[in-house]
């Protein structure tokens, strides 16, 4: 059976691609699209819970327009669902990416000027020109140090990951703002140019090779429903319910703990 967070269809209109194994009224290519808020709840349904999120200036396909909401499918890693329609726009193409933590978009090319946008790592954006240290986009002044080309990637996932730390714990979080366990691995991967699906489940099931012997930095561990990485071969860096946060956990500690409450042992220890 397809899994439906990846099956661009949803009764009335499926992608072309599904022709003759997919049931729908319509189908279609599907049109490109950007997201054009800070931060986008991609829903399993419209006005339904959140099963993932889009940043700024991330890609989607639309597939579908009804009653003020959009059925999309997310260019980054396939995943479906719905956002509201005025949270998209017509692409532009990105130039750069946020690579701080967080950051800004102001009013003016001055850090004392009005802020317009909160920003989170991992957007897009599209610089219209260069400032001595303001990047100027569409929605405002970004400075410069915050921001690198499109193309250039991390070299570190955990070190990627350490620039989450005190993020707030978010079920479906994909930003600086509130983030879970698997919106944090997929941050760290994206950022090192590596391919990584949305959910936990499906990242087990698809990244890097089984790995052997002690843990290193940058090796995931997952449990039903949970997946963690090593920032050192003693230490979890990872968002979680218990805690509320991304934070760094004592290995020997966080696998008793997830033991304790009922949630088993690892399932599976991945390396890349």
């Amino acid at each position: 059976m397809s899994d439906p967070r990846l099956t661009p269809a949803n009764g009335r209109v499926a992608c072309e691609t599904l022709r003759g194994t997919v049931a729908a009224d319509t189908y279609v290519n599907g049109a490109a699209r950007q997201v054009s808020v800070p931060v986008a709840d991609l829903l399993r349904a419209p006005n339904g819970p959140r099963d993932r999120q889009l940043l700024l200036g991330e890609g989607v396909r639309l597939l579908e327009e009804h009653s003020g909401w959009a059925f999309v499918q997310a260019s980054k890693d396939g995943y479906c669902g719905y956002v509201h329609g005025s949270q998209i726009e017509p692409p532009s193409a990105p130039t750069h990416w946020i690579n701080a933590p967080s950051s800004q978009a102001y009013e003016a090319a001055n850090f004392k000027s009005r802020d317009l946008m909160p920003l989170s790592f991992g957007s897009n954006i599209t610089v219209l020109e260069m400032h001595a240290r303001f990047a100027e986009t569409a929605h405002g002044f970004v400075p410069r140090q915050h921001i690198c080309g499109v193309g250039d990637v991390e070299r570190g996932p955990s070190q990627v990951a350490r620039l989450f730390l005190g993020t707030p714990y978010l079920w479906g979080g994909n930003s600086r703002f509130g983030i879970d366990c698997s919106g944090l691995v997929q941050a760290a991967l994206l950022a090192c140019g590596m391919d990584c699906a949305g959910d936990s489940d499906q990242q087990e099931s698809s990244l890097g090779r089984d790995a052997t012997g002690n843990p290193k930095a940058g090796d995931l561990l997952f449990w039903k429903g949970h997946v963690a990485m090593l920032a050192d071969n003693k230490t979890l860096i990872h968002a979680n319910a218990h805690h509320m946060a991304v934070v760094l956990e004592g290995l020997d500690v966080a696998v008793a703990r997830i033991a304790a409450q009922g949630d088993g042992e690892i399932t599976r220890h991945v390396r890349f």
